[in-house]
C-alpha cells in the first residue's frame, strides 16, 4: 500500500513497540496532524471477550465531556407531546409515518434516530434500512425512550455508542485534533471508564487487550492502558 512521503515521516516517529502515556501520545498525534482539514480522533481497543456469546457482547453509551466535536443531526420518531418535546430540545427531523415514507425514498441525511417505544412498529419497516447502517433506534443504545428531551439534549452534546464488534474490536471518535490536549485527555478518559464499568460478569482473563489512538490520516499510537486503567481505578 503507498503511504504519503508525510505519513512515512510520522511513521516512523512512533516506536510501534512501546506503549505511550496518554498524554505523551496525544502530543505527539497533534504535532504530526498537517492536514488542510480538523481530523477527527480515533480511539480503537481490543478486548478479551467472545462477543458470540450472547452475556459477553459489550455495548453502551457514554457522554463524552467536550463533545465530539462534530454536528449531530438527530433524527425522532414521535408524535403529540413528545413530539414538540423533541422540536424543544432541539432535533433536527421529527416525524412519524412521513418520515419512514422518506427514508424509504432513499433520504438518509442524520446520523442518529430516536424512537419513543409506541413508534417501533411504525418504523418496524425500516429494519433492513437502518439496521445495515447502525441507525435503528434501540432500547439497549438508549435511543429508545420516552425520556425524549434528555436523549436529543445528551447526543446534540455528544453522547457517543460503542459496540464490540465479531473480532472482539471496538473504535469510536473521541474528538478533534483541534481540541486543547486536556479536552481530549476528559473524553478518552471518560470513554476508557465507561469501558471498564461496561465489562461482562463472565468474561474472564485480561479485559482490555490494547488501547490506541490516531487521527483521521494518523497512524495508531499505543497507549500504556494498565497505567491508565490503574489510574482510573483510584
Amino acid at each position: 500500500m503507498y503511504h504519503s512521503k508525510r505519513y512515512q515521516a510520522y511513521h516512523e516517529k512512533v516506536d510501534r513497540t512501546r506503549r505511550y502515556p496518554l498524554e505523551e501520545a496525544i502530543k505527539i498525534m497533534k504535532v504530526n496532524s498537517a492536514c488542510k482539514f480538523d481530523e477527527s480522533v480515533e480511539m480503537a481497543g481490543r478486548l478479551g471477550v467472545d462477543p458470540k456469546q450472547a452475556d459477553q457482547m459489550v455495548r453502551g453509551t457514554v457522554s463524552l465531556p467536550h463533545g465530539t466535536g462534530k454536528k449531530v443531526r438527530v433524527l425522532v420518531f414521535a408524535a403529540g407531546e413528545k413530539e414538540t418535546e423533541a422540536k424543544e430540545a432541539g432535533a433536527d427531523y421529527i416525524g412519524s409515518t412521513d418520515l419512514v415514507e422518506k427514508i424509504q425514498g432513499g433520504w438518509l441525511d442524520f446520523d442518529v434516530a430516536v424512537a419513543t417505544p409506541d413508534m417501533m412498529k411504525v418504523i418496524g419497516r425500516l429494519g433492513k434500512i437502518l439496521g445495515t447502517r447502525g441507525l435503528m433506534p434501540n432500547p439497549k443504545a438508549g435511543t429508545v425512550t420516552m425520556d425524549i428531551a434528555k436523549t436529543v439534549k445528551e447526543l446534540k452534546a455528544g453522547r457517543i455508542e460503542y459496540r464490540v464488534d465479531r473480532q472482539a474490536n471496538i473504535a469510536v471518535a473521541v474528538g478533534k485534533v483541534s481540541f486543547t490536549e486536556e479536552m481530549l485527555v476528559g473524553n478518552i478518559k471518560a470513554f476508557i471508564d465507561a469501558l471498564i464499568k461496561a465489562k461482562p460478569a463472565s468474561a474472564k482473563g485480561q479485559y482490555v487487550k490494547s488501547l490506541s489512538i490516531s487521527s483521521t490520516m494518523g497512524v495508531g499510537i499505543k497507549l500504556d492502558y494498565q497505567s491508565l486503567l490503574t489510574e482510573l481505578r483510584k
